[in-house]
């Protein structure tokens, strides 16, 4: 084929000396049967790895002409470990997968020719959407996993399933115009936010989490993510798509509380009064002040509860504005500050 298409395929890795060089060859051995239908390169981050990784990723690097390697003096997290691939690739289209091979290497020819087939910018799998499949992922991080891309689902009012998933294909000229500044697992889905407002086109297939292979490791492997930590990262990372979202919706079930007690209160006041005997134009607003004064000596509770709820709500509502309001700026800057980043670097092609 005439003008291959030309792939980075980028695979950061953290004291994975169990089984870098078995998955690594895995994946050379596949993509060797595509080379009538691309052209290839595996770049392997060693993300400061603290075991063998990195004598086991140079004599790779030594023994296959399409392997690269760059070294990080320190671990800089997943987040740099992925920039590094981005900035360094030479491919036109780069695949992020996972060295543990969970999604398998056949993904990379599935993504690859859907990015190609549908003109996208962005490729991801996602073994929750119709059509995927979860094995062998211990039952309690699959539940938090699930649950987080729900949650992150939600915030984005969007339709995708997998936000904190990794193993994707980019093209490169977008993504390599996106300002990230994430360090860790916050990438993902930061990803996704930042093309989201640049409007790029991202397409989401179905795949097979598989952790057959990998659970044979287990003890083996010390990059393994916290589960808590991730769960934690993906709630915190589902509020930069609509912050204010959650104000407002607390701030509007606090202000529903507030109202229901202090329209009862009103009642009450109102019905006291209605029985009074000073019910004259001259004494109405003396008999109100009494019947309202009554009220508070038997039921000063209601009046504290419902005064301060109502207080608060106020406060998560104008969180709620002001975020909405800080969220529009950072939209329009950043889609500015792309484009200018953007022409800048084809300026600079063309020199």
């Amino acid at each position: 084929m005439k003008n291959k298409p030309f792939i980075s395929i980028v695979s950061p890795s953290y004291n994975e000396e169990a089984i870098l060089d078995i998955n690594i060859i895995t994946i050379i051995e596949y993509m060797a049967t595509k080379s009538y239908k691309y052209d290839w390169e595996i770049l392997i981050i060693n993300d400061g790895s603290k075991d063998n990784t990195a004598t086991i990723a140079d004599d790779l690097a030594e023994r296959y002409s399409t392997v690269r390697v760059i070294h990080h003096s320190s671990n800089l997290n997943l987040g740099n470990a992925i920039k590094t691939g981005f900035s360094n690739s030479r491919g036109d289209i780069i695949v992020i997968i996972d060295i543990d091979l969970s999604y398998s290497e056949k993904y990379i020819e599935v993504m690859v020719d859907k990015l190609i087939e549908t003109s996208a910018d962005i490729v991801m799998t996602s073994p929750y959407m119709k059509g995927g499949e979860v094995t062998a992922v211990p039952f309690f991080r699959k539940i938090m996993s699930r649950w987080v891309n729900r949650f992150m689902r939600f915030a984005s009012q969007d339709n995708h399933y997998t936000f904190t998933g990794m193993v994707r294909a980019y093209r490169k000229s977008f993504v390599q115009t996106l300002n990230l500044k994430t360090k860790d697992y916050e990438i993902n889905p930061e990803i996704i936010y930042k093309a989201m407002i640049l409007r790029a086109k991202i397409i989401e297939i179905p795949a097979h989490l598989d952790w057959t292979k990998q659970n044979k490791f287990a003890g083996k492997r010390t990059s393994s993510m916290r589960v808590i930590r991730g769960f934690l990262s993906g709630i915190m990372s589902g509020f930069i798509f609509r912050p204010y979202i959650f104000f407002i919706v607390i701030g509007s079930f606090l202000m529903l509380l507030s109202l229901y007690e202090l329209l009862w209160l009103l009642y009450d006041v109102l019905t006291n009064l209605a029985t009074s005997n000073s019910l004259l134009p001259s004494s109405l607003e003396q008999s109100f002040s009494q019947s309202l004064a009554s009220e508070f000596k038997h039921n000063p509770q209601s009046f504290l509860v419902g005064g301060i709820t109502f207080v608060i709500a106020i406060q998560f509502l104008s969180l709620g504005f002001l975020s909405l309001q800080s969220k529009r700026y950072f939209e329009e800057l950043f889609h500015l500050g792309t484009s200018l980043k953007k022409e800048n670097k084809q300026i600079i092609d063309k020199l």
